[in-house]
């Protein structure tokens, strides 16, 4: 549970120092960056180089010991001692070189998206105190600035220090100089996250830093883990949902309840504080009623038990709660224009009615219209076809949705599975387009959505750590019974 201790240390410096620029310190080497893979690169890099065979099949969970220590796994593997001298040498020569800094740098799971969402809160930063030497800083900027873009974070040269003298036997004195670096040039420290016990016990111990948590990455260290102060809080995965609840999340980003097509969804919704519920709207060939269903009745047959919900039976609650409607148009015809009048006669005002709709179910005239007749309303489409274009040919894409743009579209729907979708998303914001960003599938994923900052969400909210069990078309587009997901739950 340590990032909701974070977490919760947080919101109480912020709660005490209103004013103040709050930072949160992290070391890179075994805390940002898992260091078996610049381990496992070099010695790959070896084989290649001298033709040779000793490390075919080693894997990375093969690695379990700090990069300085490597003699100790080659003595594990048998290798000859004649062998292994040349081999930690390589590895020696070529560990921190400039191509294996970019070639092996590799982060662990969620740890970019803790350092974003400390980003994105006001007046608070995230500063690198790391022992690495100084000649090391263009690297060492390049580097991680290289693997933060695809998750928006930035380090700047002012927030990183590092030693002033060549690699050290002992990084502790280091560690307690960049905590107070920090502190000299008008940063509150909040945390300070090292893998290393007796550097997180060389910072308890300094004067002034009472404040301070200390959270160990528990990884692959070499100080003795009996050496960290007891007030030091350990874990080994940056767990989004630790850190961020549900009051955090930015104000700014709309959250759609996806699939209130049935009377359970809908409670789920009305219970809860997400303004936005989208519904699937189709014709019913049998009755003429416009009701709510995501699969079609060809390619999903009524079910025995089936309860269909109209549209005026969800349009009513969501009104009366002062609730906004996110329509989803199955499919085009002469019915749209009882739906509009249905948004009429409920009295919906335009900022709170959405319609979404793929080119190939409604045309351009029918975009157009909800344009015309709700000025202010969200009027999307998805573009999962265009994604592919935006980073092969982005003039041909650009012109594509210019054209949709038109139409009266002022949204672009995106799936969280879109290949490189932090690439479409970041050239369709460059284009000021407005982007929702949907089949969020669980927790995890949402909130790794909502850190890059799209105008929208949308989600099943089927997450259970909030007590949320909301239900709708999965991952494949398959509608999930209730049953399955009270199952999951």
């Amino acid at each position: 549970m340590w990032m909701k201790k974070l977490a919760q240390h947080y919101e109480k410096m912020r709660s005490i120092y209103p004013n103040d620029r709050l930072i949160v310190l992290f070391d890179i080497d075994g805390t940002i960056l898992d260091m078996r893979y610049m381990v496992l690169n070099v010695l790959y890099s070896y084989d290649q180089t001298h033709v040779t065979s000793y490390f075919n099949g080693l894997k990375l969970s093969d690695i379990d010991v700090h990069e300085n220590h490597v003699e100790s796994l080659l003595s594990r593997m048998q290798i000859p001692d004649g062998k292994a001298k040349g081999i930690l040498d390589w590895v020696t020569g070529n560990l921190w070189t400039p191509k294996n800094l970019l070639d092996a740098h590799l982060p662990f799971s969620g740890v970019m998206e803790v350092m974003r969402w400390l980003q994105i809160q006001p007046d608070t930063y995230v500063g690198l105190n790391t022992g690495r030497p100084e000649y090391m800083r263009a690297e060492t900027l390049h580097s991680l600035n290289h693997l933060g873009k695809e998750y928006k974070v930035r380090f700047t040269d002012e927030l990183l220090h590092m030693s002033s003298n060549e690699w050290e036997a002992s990084m502790e004195q280091p560690k307690v100089e960049g905590v107070r670096y920090y502190q000299d040039i008008g940063f509150r420290v909040v945390a300070f996250i090292d893998n290393e016990p007796d550097n997180l016990l060389a910072v308890s111990e300094a004067e002034g830093n009472s404040e301070i948590m200390l959270l160990h990455s528990d990884t692959i260290f070499e100080t003795t883990r009996g050496h960290l102060p007891t007030s030091s809080v350990s874990g080994n995965h940056y767990d989004l949902a630790q850190l961020i609840d549900e009051k955090s999340l930015p104000k700014n980003i709309q959250l759609v309840w996806h699939g209130l097509n049935d009377r359970a969804n809908l409670l789920q919704f009305l219970a809860s504080d997400v303004q936005w519920g989208e519904v699937d709207v189709r014709l019913d060939p049998n009755t003429g009623n416009l009701i709510l269903r995501h699969d079609s009745f060809d390619r999903t047959p009524l079910q025995d038990q089936e309860d269909l919900l109209t549209l005026d039976e969800v349009l009513s609650p969501i009104n009366a709660l002062g609730r906004s409607i996110n329509l989803d148009l199955k499919e085009g015809g002469p019915h749209i224009s009882r739906v509009i009048s249905l948004i009429g006669e409920y009295g919906f005002e335009d900022s709170r009615v959405w319609f979404n709709a793929s080119v190939n179910a409604l045309g351009e005239n029918d975009f157009r219209r909800f344009a015309s007749e709700f000025p202010s309303s969200v009027v999307q489409c998805p573009i999962d076809s265009v994604a592919p274009v935006i980073t092969a040919s982005p003039d041909e894409a650009k012109r594509t949705l210019d054209e949709l743009k038109s139409w009266g579209i002022n949204r672009f729907s995106l799936k969280w599975s879109t290949f490189n979708r932090r690439q479409v998303i970041d050239q369709l914001d460059d284009w000021g387009f407005e982007i929702n960003i949907y089949n969020v599938p669980d927790l995890e994923s949402f909130l790794k959505a909502v850190l890059l900052l799209p105008t929208s969400v949308t989600s099943d909210f089927n997450f259970p750590q909030w007590h949320y069990f909301g239900r709708g078309s999965g991952e494949n587009g398959e509608y999930v019974p209730l049953d399955q997901v009270q199952a999951s739950a």
